[in-house]
């Protein structure tokens, strides 16, 4: 037999739907946990967790004495924009960093997800392994390697403002000029879920990218996965 989705997602799966077809205008008031309660034949306590996950995903506001209200957009964080995480979300959330591992210094990896450069192949790479959060929500693990050509200083020092690309720039001379990416729809694995604290198999967005620098033949390449659960991804600037 095929288990039924329990009733608190069907009732999330229902409001959702009416949501998007604007069932509900921007600004009003969905019905009443007891009103809701009876149109589902069910209780209050499991139509509150549907609406705590509407809450979650930026679709609605709860509001003491008030109610549900829906919210005029899903919030959206810029991460598809050719800024890093630092610029593209830190003028509208309170962003933070934690690194998974010390910063290091290795060969390449053998196989590679782009085409690396003679230059880039004669020298190792510096790796950073970091989980992004906005406002306090985990949102992206991010994966990078960068050309070791006289970056070793990042292996101990902080970063400016916590951006990488920032530090790079002022301290290094080593600018971004360009952004290749790929993107692509995967299920979280049990050590992803454990960070963003959701099921196995969630949907994550995957990025693959490759950025041009300044510096010849020398290239920057992260590998991105996206939470998007609570915040929408967009374009940016």
């Amino acid at each position: 037999m095929t288990n039924k989705p329990r009733q608190y997602k069907q009732i999330h799966a229902s409001l959702k739907q009416q949501l998007a077809e604007g069932v509900y205008a921007v600004g009003s008031l969905l019905p009443s946990e007891n009103e809701l309660a009876t149109q589902f034949n069910t209780t209050r306590m499991t139509v509150r967790q549907a609406l705590t996950e509407l809450v979650r995903e930026g679709y609605i506001d709860r509001r003491h004495g008030k109610g549900s209200i829906v919210r005029s957009e899903r919030q959206a964080l810029g991460l598809l924009s050719f800024q890093g995480f630092s610029d593209a979300v830190g003028s509208q959330h309170t962003v933070r960093t934690e690194f998974l591992t010390d910063p290091a210094v290795r060969p390449w990896p053998d196989s590679f997800f782009y085409a690396l450069t003679d230059t880039e192949k004669s020298i190792n790479c510096l790796t950073m392994n970091r989980i992004r959060y906005a406002d306090n929500s985990p949102v992206m693990l991010e994966y990078t390697w960068l050309p070791n050509c006289g970056l070793d200083g990042l292996l101990t020092q902080d970063l400016l403002d916590g951006s990488l690309f920032r530090t790079l720039s002022s301290q290094y001379n080593f600018d971004i000029r360009q952004m290749d990416q790929r993107l692509r729809a995967v299920g979280a694995t049990t050590e992803q879920a454990i960070y963003f604290a959701c099921p196995k198999n969630t949907p994550l967005l995957f990025i693959e990218r490759r950025y041009q620098t300044n510096q010849t033949n020398l290239h920057i390449y992260s590998q991105l996965y996206c939470f998007t659960n609570q915040y929408a991804i967009s374009g940016g600037l």
